[in-house]
């Protein structure tokens, strides 16, 4: 298992802030290259972060970034952007499928622009981004494409309440299962990581209820270090998983898991799609700790 990052190129989609950022930070401390592909190139008056301001982190961190302002539902603006980060850092080693739009509402509350917006962002822009890094995947020594999404739990209490919003997200994870069996004999890794609680960004603030359920969740943290884990790994042995992310970790020797909390007197917020069967690790609890 190579141990970092370093030299590696990374095209993150989404990576202007929250999860996609933070897996930038981590892999930007092993000093790898990051091509953020984001559409924020002005501040958002409710939403932190831009795609250069990222690229700003990035470099503090010690990695090297090109920001990249693209809606991957566009596909020249996509495939431009692909190209110039091959191009700016002599190819492309992984691809992390992060960006994602939810909504979560019932079949007559979904207006099919938004039912449209979803489906073009998670599931094709998911398939699209990965069509176009898979050239240089093939070249690269360790190949990797991660998709931010869950496991395939096809139970109907995930459908019932926001089926547009469900469906769009598994077509992330069926891309896993899809890329993992069809360039398994190339080499090219293909994997799911979710989280098992809220994680405190900006779509539980706005989709899930503000600062408090902010205060329920892990940080960031434990999904940049679960991909990390991951994106280290050889691409020819961890190939078609539905990872979460304490029970990777776990299996790779964390033991603190608090650490990753934003408030310890908090009950965390399990996260959607978790399977039942998918208990947290031994000794690791959702309750409050203190």
């Amino acid at each position: 298992m190579a141990e970092t990052l370093k030299g590696k190129t990374l095209f993150i989609t989404g990576a202007s802030r929250g999860i996609g950022l933070a897996i930038a930070l981590a892999a930007a401390r092993d000093g790898a290259n990051v091509a953020i592909a984001a559409k924020t190139a002005e501040a958002h008056p409710k939403l932190p972060g831009t795609v250069y301001s990222a690229a700003e982190e990035i470099e503090a961190a010690g990695g090297r970034a090109l920001p990249l302002v693209v809606d991957i539902r566009e596909e020249a603006q996509l495939a431009e952007a692909v190209q110039q980060a091959a191009e700016r850092f002599g190819g492309i080693d992984i691809c992390v499928n992060n960006a994602s739009a939810i909504q979560l509402t019932g079949t007559l509350q979904t207006e099919m622009r938004r039912f449209d917006l979803m489906h073009g962002v998670n599931a094709r822009g998911t398939f699209m981004t990965t069509k176009y890094c898979l050239p240089y995947l093939k070249r690269a020594a360790n190949p990797h494409v991660l998709m931010i999404s869950p496991p395939l739990d096809l139970s109907p209490r995930w459908f019932g309440p926001h089926v547009a919003y469900t469906m769009a997200k598994y077509g992330m994870s069926l891309c896993v299962l899809g890329f993992a069996e069809e360039f398994r004999g190339e080499g090219i890794a293909a994997n799911a990581l979710w989280p098992r609680t809220g994680i405190a960004t900006s779509a539980i603030r706005f989709a899930l209820g503000g600062d408090e359920a902010m205060r329920a969740c892990r940080s960031v943290d434990i999904m940049a270090d679960a991909a990390h884990a991951v994106l280290t790994s050889p691409a020819r042995e961890v190939t078609g998983n539905f990872f979460i992310d304490d029970v990777l970790l776990f299996e790779r020797g964390v033991r603190d898991f608090d650490r990753y909390r934003i408030d310890p007197t908090k009950d965390l917020i399990p996260d959607f799609f978790v399977p039942e069967g998918a208990k947290p690790p031994p000794g690791v609890s959702l309750k409050a700790v203190a």
